[in-house]
């Protein structure tokens, strides 16, 4: 009776699941990639106040080892409703205990990267996602969108006809992050800690995108616009005494998520234009109003005279506050890439410009602002953000802002069967005042923002407040900088690739007195610069 009675809770399970299974099809995907990295001078730094860095961005090791999990899984109802959740672990650095790579291996590091619901309403063809969703403005010459991160959101897309369609979508990249202030005004015998928490502290985004597709010919107009709450990113030890913010506010200090560091170099002037309310050393009034945003572009590709390919981007971007101009960023971005699909390769050549500061720090940057990245720069995979892995990249920055080049390729040359090869050579320099440099400079800094000076500044690399507003590398139009790429790709499995890739890049920067040389009037000595270069080899297992 038992053997009999196991049998038939057996069998329910089985049909049980079988009917689950008819009604929701669970579909997953994922990747792991092993990384091995060796290279040198990835702040192109050789000497700093007497101290050698070799190493990578000045804090990494020369070699270094990691991994990446990312797990996705869809349960599709049918073609009109399904939801997405994907997980990510890592990057892992062996040994390291803080991201779960040391002995023992146990840290809690699972990351939620998007979870989303997909459907369309009936008898139309409306479709819409809501949640934590992967959103990006079209680049499709260069990749260097303007906007493209892993938000929590809502989109709606809708196809008119064959030839347009259009999408429309709202994102709420931060809120409730600010922990209000001690407000000493506001009882005068007990402070009151987490005074106006969470108050005007949100940024929401609209956005509209219209898609056209011709015969040969894809174009896409773009724009969006975002209100930044004063609070949004305010230190949460912001004292006020006698309605006066103390010398700890900080107006950008809380900065919350994995792009901190990023909102702060892409919305902001560099070193925040030494704002005289960004620290409050004076003891001057704060941000207390909201700041406007807004951004707009046309990408399009022509493809009429097959294999030859003609694609392009243009972007412009603003961010303005009422309360000082100094905050204030604008400018924009163009590109123009060709390329002619050969049997064996395919050869291209493209050229960007961007608009670049001028020489008063008093009205803000003249740079395009930019929030949220991912690895999506067509044109290089160790000066901007484009190694398809997790190899070392972005040594000149993420973003292409205040930046100009030219560039040659061969992409995807193969003479051995599943062994594709692409060769790359850009040649850049920057958009930037020299006499940007020339200020930084007499303050301390170096175009990575590391402090070479006195004066108590802080932190490497965009972190402090006088790196602000710029990422790994501020070039001025006096520097320049060349880029040799080999990015080889040999495909064993189907789902199993190895990559093995070489980089190298030159950097010479305007030394003289005008530009980054100008404490040397004051005796000090200036930094050597040493050419930055990597070698990764990738293990990449997908499915």
């Amino acid at each position: 009776m038992k053997k009999i009675a196991t049998l038939l809770l057996a069998a329910g399970l089985v049909f049980g699941a079988a009917t689950g299974a008819s009604a929701i099809d669970f579909k997953a995907k994922g990747q792991w990639i092993m990384s091995f990295d060796y290279g040198q001078n990835g702040t192109f730094m050789g000497r700093n106040n007497g101290h050698k860095v070799t190493g990578w961005n000045g804090s990494q090791d020369d070699f270094e080892a990691r991994q990446r999990l990312r797990l996705q899984l869809d349960a599709v109802a049918s073609e009109s409703l399904s939801g997405t959740v994907a997980f990510e672990i890592g990057d892992t650095i062996w040994g390291q205990s803080s991201t779960g790579g040391a002995l023992g291996a146990d840290q809690k590091i699972v990351e939620l990267r998007w979870a989303y619901i997909d459907w369309m309403v009936p008898e139309t063809d409306l479709k819409v996602r809501m949640g934590l969703q992967p959103l990006a403005t079209p680049a499709y010459a260069s990749g260097n969108s303007a906007f493209n991160a892993d938000v929590a959101g809502i989109v709606a897309s809708y196809q008119i006809n064959e030839m347009a369609s259009v999408t429309a979508f709202w994102a709420r990249p931060f809120n409730d992050n600010f922990a209000g202030v001690t407000d000493k005004d506001h009882n005068s015998d007990n402070d009151n800690a987490g005074w106006r928490a969470n108050y005007m502290d949100n940024m929401d985004m609209v956005g509209l995108l219209v898609p056209l597709t011709f015969d040969g010919v894809k174009v896409t107009p773009w724009g969006m616009y975002s209100a930044i709450g004063p609070n949004t990113f305010r230190n949460a030890t912001s004292t006020k005494t006698n309605g006066v913010w103390s010398d700890t506010d900080n107006a950008f200090g809380n900065v919350t998520g994995a792009d901190a560091g990023l909102v702060r170099a892409g919305l902001l002037p560099v070193g925040g234009a030494r704002h005289k309310n960004f620290t409050n050393a004076n003891g001057k009034r704060s941000l207390g109003t909201y700041g406007n945003a807004w951004w707009g572009g046309l990408s399009g590709e022509i493809a009429v005279w097959d294999p030859f390919r003609v694609a392009f981007d243009f972007e412009y971007g603003s961010v303005t506050w009422d309360d000082d101009g100094r905050l204030n960023r604008q400018g924009w971005f163009a590109t123009l890439l060709a390329e002619y699909k050969l049997d064996w390769a395919t050869p291209g050549l493209y050229g960007w410009y961007s608009s670049g500061d001028d020489n008063n720090p008093a009205n803000g940057s003249e740079r395009m602002p930019a929030l949220g990245y991912e690895n999506t720069n067509k044109y290089s995979n160790f000066a901007f953000d484009g190694d398809p892995y997790i190899a070392r990249d972005h040594v000149v920055g993420r973003n292409m802002a205040g930046t100009w080049g030219v560039g040659a390729r061969l992409k995807d040359m193969s003479f051995i069967e599943n062994l594709k090869h692409t060769f790359r050579v850009n040649l850049m320099g920057g958009t930037n005042s020299k006499s940007m440099a020339k200020k930084m400079s007499l303050a301390g800094l170096w175009a990575n923002g590391e402090d070479i000076g006195d004066g108590g500044l802080q932190g490497p690399r965009g972190s402090s407040y006088f790196g602000l507003g710029h990422e790994e590398l501020y070039l001025t139009t006096g520097d320049t900088a060349l880029e040799f790429g080999l990015s080889n790709y040999y495909k064993m499995y189907d789902n199993f690739t190895i990559a093995l890739e070489a980089d190298y890049m030159a950097l010479w920067l305007d030394t003289s007195k005008s530009a980054w040389g100008a404490r040397h009037k004051y005796g000090q000595s200036i930094p050597q610069t040493k050419d930055a270069w990597n070698i990764n080899a990738s293990f990449v297992y997908s499915f």
